[in-house]
């Protein structure tokens, strides 16, 4: 029978067990909650345009296959009414192939311009969604209403026209590149990958809840592969990206996490 003293030492092991689990958990959380969402929850909400990689410039050496030259999506209507009237994008004949697989956008925003190249060869419905909603000026006059500067999360959050994190075009779309390689159930899909500075990609409150928020990466950061990569910011919006990530954020979402110190709006976004 187990001595006081061996009870003792048992519980004081299952507690710190406990306090182990409990820290992981809130570090999982922390990490995963990028950004408000649609369904209430802050996770990373963007225009997901399949990038080839994580990485900038680097040679496809992942396991994915090639799409067809074109496909259809489908845009579920969300629970929450859309943030600013738009139209749902089309659905049939996305290419992903040909002169519409790459896209060039111009971001003007009161901080300076951010260019970005989407490629929707790994993610077309996402770029779709995107193209939509920048072609109905959903995006013009919205603010980018987080930044992140912790350990291992450096990005500038956008696309909510209630500058909430809450807000979204009223529909919703599945997850793409990279999340689409991983099958259900796998674990590797927990596990954080790199986001490699200059990625662009989609924000979301959990799988296939993506809308019309998109988070800029202007520092290398670890995630899991569950926000859909949709392209790359060009040189000058990465200088841009600094100047804004050097004047800092408030802290009001925690430390290391809040709204720019400089506010930051979209005057306009036009496809090149």
């Amino acid at each position: 029978m187990p001595s006081n003293e061996q009870r003792r030492a048992a519980a004081q092991r299952k507690l710190e067990r406990q306090l182990a689990n409990r820290a992981a958990r809130a570090r999982k959380r922390k990490q995963l909650t990028i950004a408000g969402s649609v369904l209430g929850v802050v996770v990373l909400v963007a225009a997901g345009v399949g990038v080839y990689f994580l990485t900038k410039g680097d040679d496809d050496k992942s396991k994915d296959a090639a799409l067809a030259g074109s496909v259809n999506c489908t845009y579920n209507a969300s629970r929450q009414p859309a943030a600013k009237p738009v139209n749902k994008p089309r659905t049939d004949g996305i290419k992903t192939t040909g002169g519409d697989a790459k896209l060039s956008v111009s971001m003007d925003t009161s901080a300076g311009p951010i260019g970005l190249t989407l490629n929707n060869a790994k993610a077309p419905c996402t770029v779709n969604s995107f193209a939509s909603l920048v072609g109905q000026k959903y995006f013009d006059g919205t603010t980018c209403h987080r930044m992140t500067a912790g350990e291992g999360l450096k990005v500038l959050q956008c696309g909510d026209p209630t500058g909430t994190g809450t807000g979204g075009p009223g529909y919703t779309f599945d997850d793409e590149y990279p999340a689409n390689q991983f099958p259900p159930g796998d674990p590797s899909a927990q596990m954080p990958i790199p986001y490699k500075r200059g990625v662009v990609a989609m924000a979301n409150g959990g799988p296939s809840t993506n809308g019309s928020q998109f988070f800029l990466v202007y520092g290398d950061s670890q995630l899991p592969p569950a926000y859909t990569i949709f392209g790359t910011v060009d040189e000058p919006g990465l200088a841009t990206l600094d100047k804004i990530a050097a004047a800092g954020q408030d802290n009001s979402g925690g430390q290391g996490d809040g709204k720019p110190n400089v506010p930051v709006e979209i005057k306009n976004i036009q496809i090149d």
